[in-house]
């Protein structure tokens, strides 16, 4: 069931131009991170109820899906995992395509296995991970 409500935009900045771009083009193939592709992820504001959309780093295996909390290895989490932790049901836009789906965080060798794809996917992860003292989290998208 796709999510339905108010979209609010997010901040001012590169995130929010790709952001644009993907809704104006209608596909995450018109943007990339870094020359990698990306997915758009659409999640529910846990305090506001609105929806949400950040583009993300594509990592797919076997049709699966992670998202990967770096936030560029700051401190804290992203704003969009405290959202997805609050209220599981998202909804992801891969090219043109747009499916719902439930997120969970993974843990142990799941985790350990997907955080390995993650960084073929996007090597950056691994200086990521380098630049905090947290656990980067690691998400699967599971249909509901």
């Amino acid at each position: 069931m796709p999510l339905n409500g108010e979209y609010i935009p997010g901040p001012e900045g590169f995130v929010r131009d790709m952001t644009v771009k993907i809704l104006e083009t209608g596909t995450t193939d018109s943007v990339d991170w870094g020359g990698r592709p990306v997915i758009l992820l659409t999640v529910r504001g846990a305090k506001s109820g609105k929806l949400r959309r950040v583009p993300l780093m594509r990592v797919e295996h076997a049709g699966a899906f992670a998202l990967v909390a770096s936030d560029g290895g700051a401190p804290t989490h992203p704003a969009w995992y405290h959202n997805l932790k609050a209220e599981p049901l998202v909804e992801l836009q891969d090219g043109t395509e747009t499916y719902d789906y439930r997120a969970r965080e993974l843990a142990g060798s799941e985790r350990a296995i997907w955080w390995e794809r993650a960084m073929a996917a996007y090597p950056v992860y691994a200086e990521l991970e380098r630049k905090t003292t947290r656990v980067i989290p690691v998400l699967i998208l599971e249909k509901p």
